[in-house]
C-alpha cells in the first residue's frame, strides 16, 4: 500500500510530505513514476512530495496517514532506513 502523510516538514520555502510503500520499495518507485515524482525526490526509504502534490497523490490512490503511522508502517514492513548517526 503506497502511503503518505500530511504536508509538515519545511524546507526549500515549501511544505513536504513524505510518500512511501509499506510493502517494497518498487511499489513506491512504480507509483512514484506513474505519477510524475522525480527519482530525486526518494530519501532511503520513501519520496519527499511537495504539499502542492499531496492531492493528487491522494486521489492516485496515495492512504493519508500521520507521520507516525507511516514510520511505523515502514518498521514493521522491515523498510525503514533511518539515517546514519555520526559520531555516537
Amino acid at each position: 500500500m503506497i502511503l503518505i502523510d500530511p504536508p509538515a516538514v519545511a524546507r526549500w520555502d515549501r511544505l513536504w510530505s513524505h510518500l512511501a510503500s509499506d510493502t517494497s520499495y518498487e511499489e513506491a518507485h512504480a507509483f512514484a513514476a506513474a505519477n510524475g515524482i522525480p527519482e530525486r525526490g526518494w530519501d532511503r526509504d520513501h519520496y519527499d512530495v511537495p504539499a502542492d502534490f499531496y492531492d493528487a497523490m491522494v486521489a492516485a490512490g496515495a492512504v493519508p496517514v500521520s507521520s507516525r503511522e507511516l514510520v511505523l508502517a515502514l518498521r514493521s514492513a522491515g523498510l525503514r532506513r533511518p539515517k546514519a548517526r555520526f559520531g555516537s
